[in-house]
Order: structure tokens, then C-alpha cells, then sequence
């Protein structure tokens, strides 16, 4: 009788439970003058990025560089990217309007289809 109950009961959760929906995230198509250029690489050092594309647009206060663990974090806008400095050396350059190539899309696509 109790496994009768048991059964019941999961049963009845199993009819309240909502049905769950996806959302479908949707990119932007990498701009192709945006793969032309030529950005700074890692390892880079503010003067020669400075050397190579000019004096920024604009420079934003550094962030973080309370512990050894935690370096300063520096931005640099120009015109098209920007580019990240961890103390004075390049940890990353990005183009806001193309964003990075996805990888791994097959667990994606499985679940659009």
C-alpha cells in the first residue's frame, strides 16, 4: 500500500511541475573589419602599445591592486577596441562590437533543434 502512495504522490508532483522553456540567445555576426585588425597581444607593455597605436582615448582609473593576488586591472579605450593591462603588461584586447568566436556550440545546437 505505501508503494501505491509513494507512486501517487510522485505522480501528482510530477503533473503540478511547469513546463520549462528555453531562451534562445542570439549573437551578432562577427564584423569583418573587426577581424582585420590588428589588436595588442598578451604580454605587451603599455609603451609599446602606446608606441604601436598612440595615445589612448581615453584611460580608466586602474581597479583592484589591493593584494598580490588581486593585480591592478588598467583599461585603455581607442577608437574600435580596448585593451586590458594587468600592472603594466597586456592581459586581454577586445572589440565591444564583436564578440569572441563560440566554442563548444554542439551542446547548443542540440538544444535549439
Amino acid at each position: 500500500m505505501r508503494n501505491i502512495l509513494l507512486g501517487c504522490g510522485l505522480l501528482l508532483t510530477a503533473s503540478v511541475l511547469p513546463v520549462s522553456q528555453a531562451d534562445v540567445l542570439t549573437l551578432p555576426a562577427a564584423d569583418s573589419s573587426a577581424s582585420r585588425l590588428s589588436l595588442p597581444g598578451r604580454g605587451e607593455t603599455q609603451s609599446a602599445v602606446r608606441r604601436r597605436y598612440g595615445e589612448p582615448g581615453k584611460r580608466h582609473a586602474p581597479v583592484g591592486g589591493g593584494s598580490a593576488a588581486q593585480p591592478p586591472i588598467t583599461r585603455w579605450d581607442y577608437s574600435g577596441f580596448s585593451v586590458f593591462f594587468e600592472n603594466r603588461h597586456v592581459v586581454d584586447a577586445v572589440v565591444p562590437s564583436a564578440p569572441a568566436p563560440l566554442f563548444n556550440t554542439d551542446e547548443l545546437d542540440r538544444a535549439g533543434g
